[in-house]
């Protein structure tokens, strides 16, 4: 019986004020409840995940709590009509590993809402490959294309191009036939961002942001990783009516500019968030991330398989800049 199965999970606890990870056994009674269970096969690690299993963030809304923002695997019973037994299902976000246990368990317990049935196309490694890196990077171009952006804008430019989104964004944008610019501060990465697509490199420790309320229009749109200056660069950049995707804050998250490209340009800031995001716009993205938009170099973005015992040092060497690379986290595998 799915009620009476031991399973091992890494979960979270808070001890005289820090957090502590690690390995126990669970049954689903120490699991929240959910409309659905399900067999954990694959998770993904990141960066969000480091921070909640190190303490580095706070990122758990409880505690105890399982960790892992990403799940897939098969349905182990279900009180939800729209799910059977077996089906191969995946979960993003959804506030899994914040505020309801996540993937780094044998089984977890969640909404149904929150279910992605597994595109044909995909496997469930594939799919958590793609994770939530990827789905935000998707996501992020759905969204722009939505707005009217297309290769006949102009050049893209990723920002934080090194990294899960940016490496995501820069694959998927040139797949869709995209003049990709990488922006990033990592020399010895060049010939890695020229693999996945990117057709000019922007060091960025010669750029120059400028001080004007408008400079020089290069870019047909943008992806942002980093937030502060660099995205304030961008909005003064960025072609008339092309359009920014912001996702990340790496750099900061205060942005200090003006509405003059807004008004006299008319660009577009849209802003993404993957975990909370719309269940059409979800499914339909990962459609998409099955089809048209499936990365064509996902061996070179997703480079670590690891197992559930091996995550806490993983973590620890992501968050310390030691980490090359995505990885997947093998719960049951298959």
């Amino acid at each position: 019986m799915v009620s009476d199965a031991a399973f091992a999970a890494l979960r979270a606890h808070r001890v005289d004020g820090r957090v502590e990870s690690r390995l126990e056994t669970l049954a689903l009674i120490d699991l929240n409840p959910g409309d659905v269970s399900v067999c954990v096969a694959w998770s993904s690690l990141n960066y969000k995940d480091a921070l909640a299993c190190t303490g580095a963030g706070r990122i758990q809304k409880r505690f105890p709590l399982v960790g892992g923002i990403d799940l897939a695997g098969h349905v182990a019973a279900s009180r939800d009509p729209r799910f059977r037994e077996g089906d191969a299902v995946l979960v993003i976000g959804c506030g899994l590993g914040e505020e309801a246990d996540g993937g780094y368990a044998g089984y977890a317990n969640v909404c149904g809402d929150w279910l992605v049935p597994l595109p044909a196309g995909l496997t469930l490694r594939e799919a958590m490959a793609i994770g939530t890196a990827g789905f935000t990077a998707a996501l992020g171009i759905v969204r722009l294309e939505d707005n009217g952006q297309s290769p006949a804008h102009g050049p893209m430019l990723v920002s934080g191009a090194t990294g899960g989104v940016g490496s995501f964004a820069i694959d998927l944008l040139a797949g869709l036939g995209y003049e990709v610019a990488a922006l990033t501060g990592k020399p010895d990465e060049h010939a890695y961002l020229q693999q996945l697509g990117a057709t000019q490199i922007v060091d960025r420790s010669t750029l120059d942001p400028g001080s004007r309320p408008l400079e020089t229009a290069r870019w047909g749109g943008a992806i942002d990783n980093l937030g502060g200056t660099t995205l304030a660069w961008l909005t003064r950049t960025i072609r008339p009516f092309g359009n920014i995707a912001c996702i990340g804050l790496a750099q900061d998250h205060r942005l200090e500019t003006s509405v003059m490209p807004l008004i006299l340009r008319g660009i577009s800031l849209i802003g993404i968030n993957s975990t909370y995001c719309p269940p059409a716009w979800r499914a339909r993205t990962w459609e998409r991330l099955a089809a048209d938009l499936k990365p064509q170099h996902l061996a070179c973005i997703v480079t670590g398989e690891l197992t559930l015992e091996a995550l806490p040092a993983a973590c620890a060497a992501l968050l310390g800049g030691r980490a090359t690379g995505r990885s997947v986290v093998r719960i049951g595998g298959g």
